[in-house]
This record gives C-alpha cells, sequence and structure tokens, in this order.
C-alpha cells in the first residue's frame, strides 16, 4: 500500500459515519492481539483543554528522557500528526505499514458479516499498534467526541484518568445539560484509576465525584484557590501553585496564552502529582517541559505588526476565553476578526459572545466539508454587528485585511481548528 492509497483508504471509511459504541473497536483490537493493553496510558476526556493538557504533560515527558506518544485527533496540518512520539509525526513509510494490516482486518470483520470500522476507530487502533511497535513510555490518550461510548475507552487500566474544562458541544450526541455532558466524559473513570479534574462547574464536578465514588477512585481537583498569577503578556505567562496535595510550584512559566492556559497547566501538574509514582520527574525537568510547551493554534501568535492571532475557539467555552483574553490585552486597539465555523456548532452563541470586541467581521468558509458558507454565517453576524464582510477563503482575505491593517491593530482568526493548515 502506497501512501495515496492509504489516504483514499481512511477517507472512504468516511461514509460508515460516527458511530458512538466500543463493540466494533473491541472486535478490531481483539484481532490485531489488543495492543492497548500492553501501553501505559493516561486517558484524558472533556469539552476543551484536553490537548492542552497533553502537550504540557508531553514536555515534561520528553524532558525527562521519556519517549511519550500522543494521539490527537482532529489534526491541524498534516495527516500524520494524529500519531506523534514526542514532537515528531509518524513517518509515510509507517503509516501506511499500520494502514494496509488494518485494512485487511477490516474487510475480514465485513466477510464475518460485522460492521466495517469507521476511520476514528481505525485511527484509535492504528496509533495503540504504531505506540506499541515503537515501545513508548506513555501514551497520552485523547477522547474523540464524548467518552464513555468513545473508541478510545477501549482503555481498561489506565495509570491516569483526566477530565478537562466542561462545557457545551455536540448536544445532539452528548446531551443538552452540563449534568449529561459530564456524565458522558466520567465515562472514561476506571475502576480504582487516580482521577484529576478541571475545577468545573458544581454541576459537573457533582458527577465526576459521584462516578469516582462509585469506580472507588483517588480523586483530585486543581486547587483554584492555590493558583497566583504572576505575570501575563503576549509573550507568555507565569504562576505560582500549592496543589490539592499541598505541595508548592514556586514558579511555573507556560508560551501559551490565555488565563484558561494556567488552569490547563494546573491541571497537568496536578496530574503529575500522580503520574510520577510510575516514572522519574524532577522537578527541574517538569518546570523545562511547560517552559518549552508547544500546541500551535491556541491563541498562538503569528505577527506583531499588525499583531495577528490564530486560536481555534469552536465553542461557546472557547469564545469565552477568547473574549476575556482580549478584553485583558487590548481594550484600546482596533480589533479585526476573520471569523469561519463549521455548520453543526453552537456558532451564534459564539458570535453573542464575542461581536462587541471587534471593529469589523470578515467572514469566511473553513476548508472542511462541514463549513458554514461566508454568507450565512455573515447573516447571522449581522444580527450581533453591523460592519460585517463575506469572503471566500482565509489565505486571500488574510492578505487583504493585512493590506489595509494599521501596524497598531490586532487581527483575530478564530471559528475551527480548520483553519491552522491553510495558514
Amino acid at each position: 500500500m502506497n501512501y495515496k492509497e492509504a489516504m483514499d483508504f481512511i477517507q472512504n471509511t468516511n461514509k460508515f459515519g460516527s458511530v458512538l459504541g466500543l463493540d466494533n473497536i473491541k472486535e478490531l483490537l481483539n484481532r490485531l492481539g489488543n495492543p492497548q493493553e500492553q501501553l501505559k496510558v493516561v486517558h484524558i476526556a472533556g469539552t476543551n483543554g484536553k490537548g492542552s493538557i497533553l502537550a504540557y504533560l508531553a514536555g515534561v515527558f520528553r524532558e525527562s528522557g521519556y519517549r511519550a506518544g500522543r494521539y490527537v485527533s482532529p489534526a491541524s496540518f498534516s495527516y500524520e500528526e494524529r500519531f506523534r512520539i514526542n514532537e515528531e509525526n509518524i513517518s509515510k513509510e509507517d503509516l501506511c505499514f499500520y494502514m494496509e494490516k488494518i485494512k485487511k482486518i477490516s474487510e475480514e470483520m465485513v466477510k464475518d458479516g460485522k460492521h466495517h470500522p469507521t476511520m476514528f476507530e481505525i485511527e484509535t487502533a492504528l496509533s495503540f499498534l504504531y505506540f506499541l511497535d515503537k515501545k513508548v513510555d506513555v501514551v497520552l490518550l485523547e477522547t474523540g467526541m464524548g467518552g464513555r461510548l468513545d473508541a478510545t475507552n477501549v482503555v481498561t487500566k489506565p495509570i491516569c484518568t483526566i477530565i478537562a474544562s466542561i462545557g457545551f458541544d455536540h448536544m445532539q450526541y452528548l446531551g443538552n445539560t452540563i449534568e449529561a455532558i459530564a456524565t458522558e466524559k466520567a465515562g472514561i473513570i476506571k475502576e480504582g484509576c487516580p482521577v484529576i479534574s478541571y475545577d468545573n462547574s458544581e454541576e459537573a464536578n457533582n458527577v465526576i465525584k459521584q462516578t469516582a465514588k462509585e469506580k472507588h477512585c483517588p480523586l483530585s481537583f486543581v486547587h483554584t484557590d492555590g493558583i497566583r498569577i504572576l505575570k501575563q503578556s503576549i509573550d507568555g505567562q507565569s504562576f505560582a501553585y500549592r496543589s490539592s496535595h499541598g505541595r508548592w510550584y514556586e514558579k511555573i512559566e507556560i508560551p501559551l496564552l490565555g488565563e484558561h492556559q494556567i488552569y490547563n497547566a494546573a491541571t497537568a501538574l496536578e496530574a503529575l502529582e500522580v503520574i510520577k509514582n510510575c516514572y522519574c520527574i524532577s522537578e527541574f525537568q517538569t518546570e523545562e517541559g511547560f517552559r518549552k510547551t508547544v500546541w500551535r493554534g491556541r491563541l498562538e501568535l503569528l505577527e506583531r505588526k499588525p499583531l495577528i492571532l490564530c486560536d481555534g475557539a469552536h465553542n461557546p467555552d472557547g469564545a469565552k476565553y477568547l473574549t476575556k483574553f482580549l478584553q485583558n490585552n487590548f481594550t484600546n486597539r482596533r480589533i479585526i476578526y476573520i471569523m469561519g465555523v463549521l455548520a453543526d456548532k453552537d456558532y451564534e452563541k459564539m458570535i453573542a459572545l464575542t461581536a462587541k470586541q471587534a471593529d469589523c467581521i470578515y467572514t469566511v468558509a473553513p476548508d472542511n466539508e462541514r463549513a458554514l458558507s461566508s454568507k450565512e454565517l455573515a447573516k447571522v453576524i449581522r444580527k450581533y454587528h453591523s460592519n460585517v464582510y463575506e469572503r471566500d477563503r482565509l489565505a486571500s482575505c488574510l492578505k487583504e485585511v493585512k493590506e489595509k491593517a494599521l501596524d497598531d491593530d490586532v487581527i483575530v482568526i478564530f471559528g475551527t481548528l480548520s483553519f491552522q493548515n491553510e495558514l
């Protein structure tokens, strides 16, 4: 199988849609020898912040001399980015090798009257095979959409379970209340496994507490009262933290922007207090890992004159974080939005939360089959803002906006993670 054949195979699996449930992925992995059972896994679920928390942990593992496998979905810049060891993507040769192996098993399943695995199931199985063969020291495993019925939830004995920030997204699958969504996310909690959680709303926290109690799991929440912000700027942030166990971190520096990233970092610190039982990680390696963390497309500073930011905010909570960052840093500067969204997102609520900060808003259609047209997006934005311009694609729109902008202006590109590979 060559690279084109591998890509054709995985793209053709789109026709099988997104199926919630574990029977099919269990069947696939069983035929592949259950590689997931031979890996040390840190499993994370949540609405926002999953990737950022794992990025911090990956940085610490890298600085400590360990090989950390990360399964990321969706990818932003290339398909191979989904399967990473430290900061290196899977090679095209390895990708083809594992895709061919899974294709053969998938065809056998269909012959035996089973369902063909979905794209996400195939990619999940591929990640386990790849990480096992490459002998990684830990797998940082991110759920796709939910938790309880997510394909990644075949892992039965993670070394640590993390629940990130919980908010409204994918309500058609997960429910339309915070309690219902939290129940789905908490579905990754396993019997006796340590649980670390972001300090969410009382409703979400109560669900997590109850689930952890039922599963006899030690549970730690981020100690929000123990966070002391030392510095915030567009060049990075630093904070001090006293953990829920009383450990004092005098100064943690992070390059990721926005106050929410400090809370994500605190979640990662709480997780490390559990993870360190399985690995040798020093305080210096922890600090260096956080300081060197890389996670692109999250309030990423692209240029300075004019200042250009790209943010993956694609749901109401993401929009709140973005708005707060803009209010804290650019109250006296002209802000220009370039916005594009996917049609199945709650984009009107995002608009309601962000529109007031902008002087003008340009709409574009992301390069994604689920994209909302720029015309339809502009129509909704005009309910909240009068200065709206419709354009086709991001690249040409950004070029136009840059030519018109002053050096002191702030250009913000947001609405979907799909934008990152268009920049």
